[in-house]
């Protein structure tokens, strides 16, 4: 493990846990983070991952998916049921279906190696900002219909109960609650969502619409609140529907 210190920390830093087995990649990446400002903690397996995310925070997790000791999607998934920090997986297994994948267990966003220094910094950055609740120009607290936002502190509830969002699934509800009773197709919520320094797939969309159905509606299948606009994309009920 890269012995980096976590004290005293001003606010504005940004601390990323680097999880990967390839030690020249993992020292190459290190090194270009730090010289950007960013505090890089490096585990070379997947349960010594595990074990320095449940010692300190991070504000990012980069998350390689062959690795000794458990894959990373077996780390993504249990990550995730600890924690809502924003993971990036960064592989070579670029296929859309490994893509997917790592998405569905809990992941933000992927980056495929090999892969430009300069855009994986942008990412993650793209990912603070959204976790600290910088994602978009208004502040103000959104309410639609049974369904509450506070993009201050990163919270939601609905019906008044908390729910569980990452960083990515709060960012994409978030701009569908702006535009509640608009349908937004998958090009126009990638380019709210992530801007324009990201490049991603239509089928990302999908994946988190899917897990965001999951924790708001009582029957994922049959959505009332989150729907589909076959042909065309999604709405947020304002609830003044039929």
């Amino acid at each position: 493990m890269d012995p980096t210190t976590h004290t005293n920390t001003d606010e504005g830093t940004i601390q990323v846990l680097l999880v990967e087995d390839d030690e020249r990649l993992a020292r190459l990446t290190s090194r270009y983070l730090q010289e950007h400002g960013i505090l890089v903690t490096i585990a070379s397996t997947g349960p010594e991952g595990l074990s320095e995310a449940s010692r300190h925070t991070y504000d990012v997790v980069l998350l390689d998916l062959m690795l000794p000791g458990r894959d990373g999607v077996d780390v993504c998934r249990e990550l995730r049921t600890r924690s809502d920090v924003p993971i990036i997986i960064v592989t070579a297994r670029g296929e859309e279906a490994d893509r997917v994948l790592g998405l569905e267990t809990g992941a933000d966003d992927y980056l495929s190696k090999p892969y430009s220094s300069r855009e994986l910094l942008a990412r993650i950055r793209a990912q603070v900002r959204r976790a600290r609740g910088r994602a978009g120009p208004s502040s103000q607290p959104i309410q639609v219909g049974r369904l509450a936002m506070d993009p201050r502190n990163m919270s939601a509830t609905l019906d008044g109960k908390a729910l569980s969002l990452t960083s990515y699934e709060f960012a994409l509800l978030r701009v569908l609650a702006e535009r509640a009773g608009r349908v937004l197709g998958r090009e126009q919520l990638l380019d709210l969502v992530k801007g324009n320094a990201e490049e991603v797939f239509d089928r990302s969309v999908d994946v988190h619409i899917f897990r965001i159905r999951q924790k708001i509606e009582e029957d994922p299948r049959n959505p009332r609140l989150l729907k589909t606009v076959r042909g065309a994309g999604y709405l947020l009920a304002t609830g003044d529907e039929p």
